[in-house]
């Protein structure tokens, strides 16, 4: 029998810990608690952690700098963040360094339920949607549009002269969606579960500040796209023919 999701919440309030360890044990997941990022470490170490449940604010080294270099080392692990802050910019911040959903406190642990079952179905899904990428051999495929070479080996994006723009984690998992699926409506809650493996947050709008950083990267004009275009009422489309192939010429 499959083994249960493995919960790691980490959160420096004890109270909050075993209220929701409590609550998410009683609905089948595993859970391990961890009261900083030291011992979160520890518990990745010894355990195979399906999804992280990590607090902002935690003495010492915060959530934001934790989730960082969770990605920095390459770990694929869902994190879902808590914070007690619930400012836009903060949320946007947390998904930046890597986050795959964002709650803010006070929170109720069936919604935590429903997004931590929603953030392990969309991880499953993303694995599985992986394979379907044009493969050559073992190595991953270049997409090539509009002069533009994108290395899905490498997350590098060359311009036509040569020249590689840095992507940030964001913008890269956001623009291989687009080159995907070209000249197809996206909305925005598609966008959200293709580029962030997570279930859409009512009026999450971060999906729209990475294609305005993606524009000002792509575009010639990006107050007036062409190649991300706007389709209002519905999402966004990406223009582009794009052809797929094993290497850089």
């Amino acid at each position: 029998m499959e083994a249960s999701p493995h919960v790691l919440i980490v959160d420096d309030h004890r109270d909050i810990r075993d209220l929701v360890g409590k609550f998410l044990s009683k609905h089948g997941l595993r859970i391990t608690q961890a009261a900083n990022g030291t011992e979160m470490w520890q518990a990745l170490s010894n355990h195979r952690i399906d999804l992280i449940v990590l607090d902002l604010m935690l003495p010492g080294e915060d959530g934001l700098s934790l989730c960082r270099r969770l990605r920095a080392e390459g770990a694929t692990t869902p994190v879902i963040m808590l914070t007690a802050m619930g400012e836009e910019t903060d949320r946007v911040v947390g998904l930046e360094m890597g986050a795959d959903d964002y709650m803010a406190k006070p929170f109720s642990s069936r919604e935590l339920l429903a997004r931590i079952k929603a953030v392990l179905r969309r991880t499953q899904m993303n694995a599985a949607a992986a394979a379907v990428v044009p493969t050559v051999g073992d190595e991953r495929a270049i997409a090539r549009f509009t002069g533009w070479t994108l290395d899905l080996a490498r997350h590098d994006l060359h311009r036509a002269d040569g020249v590689v723009l840095p992507l940030s984690k964001g913008e890269y998992t956001l623009l291989v969606a687009f080159v995907e699926r070209p000249k197809r409506v996206l909305s925005r809650d598609q966008l959200l579960d293709l580029a962030r493996g997570r279930s859409a947050i009512p009026f999450d709008r971060s999906i729209d500040t990475q294609v305005s950083r993606l524009r000002r990267k792509l575009e010639d004009d990006p107050a007036n796209p062409t190649l991300i275009k706007t389709v209002w009422g519905d999402g966004y489309m990406f223009t582009a023919d794009v052809s797929f192939d094993d290497h850089q010429s």
